[in-house]
């Protein structure tokens, strides 16, 4: 018996929590589509025939969701590959900007603006800390990756940030490393960032594009007790593991750039009532745990954590940032001597290959003709979501 997927819980439980719940948004209900009919006959296949002994495979097609757990793998391994010429021998830092949880309600009602803004006010961070002499007196470049949830499939709004321990001064004119291995006082990031991020929230209330109904913080009263509570609170800021090896860099970076709130591997067992899955305890020294939940409970916690249509998950910024990333590069390239691998894969296959040393395009029963494609099987359906 094949282990239960998130895929299957979807097709199963999909068509009556949708009669339960009539209001589900509608960037959720996109989602379970694509969940459910994912590498189904539903969105076609194609078969493929072996040109040494005619052995032929139905591979079906794929959603592309990029909130199905069946389709991050090989996203992630393209991803990976096209960024392994950007890594630069100097020592990573990884940072994680959190928010305080009685933020979550009203983020939850404002996905699209917070987590806008929490990408705006790391970044505001760390280029100013990075940019002041007295801590390090450079420009930095660095992406950072948007994840909702925590372990459990709790609120938990985060950004991952990685940040090259060097930067280009303009006092200098040339680039500058992080002295011994410091990046900046770990409390100035943290009474920076929370300072920025409450005066920019004040902001969005007083130029009313905040989305406040049914929340107590609707009065002006009500919110400026939250930015009481909001500066009488400590904020979380993680400055974690540092790298000085580029290969330890990227298979790091694999772990956080197309992860999704839960995935297949760790669902232990599933019934019609209920789904066992282990998480993690990181107030309890990192032990592995096991939480029993309702099959409705875990769907609508997975859906809670749909991002808003088209935003962007994964950011660059400073010198890295889109618009001169490449000449940036190139200028880092030109400094250490690095040349860029022009032979990285990227059909799928050569990616699998690569990653696990099978030829996926080899026959499987002859072990030598190749799969061919033969025939497509159009899709059922309407293209999905």
């Amino acid at each position: 018996m094949s282990k239960p997927t998130i895929n299957d819980i979807f097709r199963e439980n999909g068509k009556l929590y949708r009669l339960l719940n009539p209001k589900i948004p509608l960037p959720e209900l996109k989602v379970m589509r694509s969940i459910e009919i994912c590498r189904t006959d539903e969105i076609g296949a194609r078969i493929e025939k072996c040109d040494n002994c005619s052995h032929t495979i139905i591979q079906n097609n794929s959603c592309r969701n990029r909130h199905c757990p069946q389709c991050q793998n090989i996203k992630k391994e393209e991803w990976i590959a096209a960024r392994k010429s950007e890594v630069l021998p100097v020592t990573y830092f990884h940072i994680v900007f959190t928010l305080p949880d009685i933020l979550n309600r009203l983020i939850w009602k404002n996905k699209k603006i917070f987590f806008n803004l929490l990408f705006r006010i790391s970044k505001e961070t760390l280029i100013s800390i990075a940019a002041d002499n007295k801590y390090f007196g450079a420009d930095i470049g660095f992406f950072g990756v948007l994840h909702t949830w925590g372990q459990k499939l709790n609120r938990h709004p985060h950004i991952h940030c990685v940040v090259p321990g060097g930067g280009f001064s303009k006092k200098d004119g040339r680039w500058r490393h992080v002295p011994n291995n410091y990046l900046a006082p770990i409390k100035v990031v943290k009474a920076r960032y929370k300072d920025l991020f409450i005066k920019n929230l004040k902001l969005l209330y007083e130029s009313g594009e905040l989305y406040l109904e049914g929340l107590e913080c609707q009065e002006p009263y009500a919110f400026k007790k939250l930015i009481q509570a909001l500066y009488a609170k400590e904020w979380i800021v993680y400055l974690k593991e540092s790298f000085n090896n580029s290969s330890s860099v990227i298979e790091y970076l694999s772990r956080y750039t197309h992860k999704i709130a839960m995935s297949n591997y760790r669902i232990l067992s599933v019934n019609d009532e209920f789904i066992e899955f282990k998480y993690r305890d990181y107030k309890d020294n990192n032990k592995e745990k096991i939480v029993r939940m309702a099959i409705f409970e875990f769907m609508q916690k997975f859906l809670m954590h749909t991002v808003p249509y088209r935003f962007v998950r994964i950011r660059y910024f400073g010198i890295f940032a889109h618009r001169n990333k490449q000449q940036s590069l190139d200028k880092c390239r030109k400094m250490y001597g690095i040349l860029t691998d022009i032979n990285q894969p990227t059909d799928w296959r050569d990616i699998l290959k690569k990653k696990t040393g099978i030829d996926y395009s080899i026959c499987p029963v002859c072990g030598n003709g190749k799969l061919v494609v033969e025939k497509f099987i159009i899709k059922k359906c309407g293209m999905p979501p």
